[in-house]
C-alpha cells in the first residue's frame, strides 16, 4: 500500500514538473512571437532586436530591419517575426544511461540566439522545439560516453561537448547555441547511498593517512632531536677533553720551566762559596722531615737501626749528598774524555 502511494506521489510530482516546464516554454514562445504577423499598413515600424520576414505574393521578398520600413499593402505580407535576443529554453528532465550502466535523471537550460532569420523561418518548422529535442538527444549520447564518477568532475567539458554538437547540427537552422548548463542531476537512491558510503570511506582513509603521517613526523622529529642532542653532547665532551688536555699540557710545561729555573738557581748557588754546606744542611733537614712523616702516610714503616741517634741520621744524610756530589763530578770529568775519541774516529773516517 505504501509503495503504491509513493509511486503515485512520484507520478504526480513528475506531472507537475512537466506542466511547469511546458508553461515556461509557452511563455518564452509567446514572448518570442508577441508581435507575430503584424498587419501591413504600408508604413511599418520594426522594433529593435527583431527581424520581420516579408513575402511578396507568397515568395520570400526581404527581411525588414529595425526602424521605419515601407511596404506595398496586399502584395507584401509579413510571414515571420524572429527575435534576435538571446533566449533561455528549459530542457525537460529525462533519463540517461552512463557508460557504466547507471540510470540517472538530468535536465538543463539552453541559451540560444537567432543569427539568420531566413534559415530560422524556412529551415525548420519550430526552431525551439527542434533545438530542445536536439539538446536532449545530444545530452543522452554524451552521457553514454562517460562514467558516473566523472560526470561531476567533467561537468564543464560535458556542457562544451553538448554545445558543440548542437551548433554543428543547428547551423542549417540559422540558430546558434550560446551555452548549455546542466541544472540538476538525480541519481537512484541505492547509487546515492553507495556514493555516500564511498565518500565516507575515502574520508576515513584520508584521516587515517594523515594521522599516520603525523605520527611518523613526530617520531622523526623526536629521533632528530635526540640525534642532535647526542651530537652536541659529544662535541661538548670533546671540547672539554681538548681544553683539559691543553690545560694539563700547559701546566706540565709551566712546571717544567719552573723546575728548570729552580735547578739553574740551585746550580748557581752551589757554585758560590759555602754553597755545598748550605745544600748539605738542606738535605739534612729534608731527611729529618721525611723520617718524621713515615708513619703518617701508609701502613709500611721503614726505621733506621738507631732512630734515637739524630747525629747519625744527619751524618748519613751528608754522606748521601756527598755521594751524589761525587757521582756528578765523575760524570763531568768523564764527559770531556769521550769527546776526543769521537773526534779521532771522525778524523779516521775522513782519512
Amino acid at each position: 500500500m505504501s509503495s503504491r502511494m509513493l509511486s503515485s506521489v512520484r507520478t504526480l510530482s513528475r506531472n507537475i514538473t512537466h506542466a511547469n516546464q511546458q508553461q515556461r516554454t509557452a511563455m518564452v514562445t509567446a514572448y518570442r512571437y508577441r508581435s507575430r504577423l503584424p498587419m501591413n499598413t504600408a508604413i511599418l515600424f520594426v522594433p529593435q532586436q527583431e527581424a520581420w520576414v516579408v513575402e511578396r505574393m507568397g515568395k520570400f521578398h526581404r527581411i525588414l530591419e529595425p526602424g521605419v520600413n515601407i511596404q506595398i499593402p496586399v502584395l507584401d505580407k509579413i510571414r515571420y517575426v524572429q527575435s534576435l535576443k538571446e533566449i533561455a529554453i528549459d530542457i525537460p528532465q529525462q533519463s540517461a544511461i552512463t557508460n557504466d550502466n547507471v540510470t540517472l535523471q538530468i535536465d538543463g537550460v539552453l541559451y540560444l540566439r537567432v543569427t539568420d532569420p531566413y534559415k530560422a523561418s524556412y529551415g525548420v518548422q519550430d526552431p525551439e522545439y527542434a533545438i530542445s529535442q536536439l539538446a536532449q538527444t545530444t545530452m543522452r549520447s554524451e552521457l553514454g560516453k562517460i562514467h558516473l564518477d566523472t560526470i561531476f568532475r567533467e561537468r564543464d567539458s560535458l556542457n562544451v561537448a553538448i554545445v558543440h554538437s548542437i551548433n554543428s547540427a543547428a547551423h542549417a537552422w540559422g540558430i546558434t547555441c550560446m551555452r548549455y548548463e546542466i541544472r540538476d542531476i538525480k541519481l537512484p537512491t541505492r547509487v546515492q547511498d553507495a556514493m555516500q558510503m564511498q565518500v565516507e570511506a575515502e574520508r576515513k582513509k584520508r584521516a587515517a593517512i594523515l594521522e599516520s603521517e603525523g605520527v611518523r613526523e613526530a617520531d622523526i622529529n623526536v629521533a632528530e632531536g635526540k640525534k642532535r642532542s647526542r651530537i652536541l653532547a659529544s662535541e661538548a665532551q670533546k671540547t672539554e677533553q681538548i681544553n683539559h688536555a691543553t690545560g694539563e699540557a700547559e701546566a706540565i710545561v709551566t712546571r717544567a720551566k719552573a723546575k728548570a729555573e729552580s735547578l739553574l738557581r740551585i746550580a748557581e748557588s752551589l757554585s758560590q762559596r759555602n754553597g755545598p754546606n748550605a745544600a748539605s744542611l738542606t738535605v739534612a733537614e729534608k731527611y729529618v722531615d721525611a723520617f718524621s712523616n713515615l708513619a703518617k702516610v701508609g701502613n709500611t714503616i721503614l726505621l733506621p737501626s738507631n732512630p734515637a741517634d739524630a747525629t747519625s741520621m744527619v751524618a748519613q744524610a751528608f754522606s748521601v749528598y756527598k755521594g751524589l756530589h761525587v757521582h756528578a763530578n765523575e760524570q763531568k770529568e768523564t764527559a770531556p774524555r769521550t769527546l776526543p775519541a769521537s773526534t779521532n774516529t771522525e778524523k779516521s773516517k775522513d782519512v
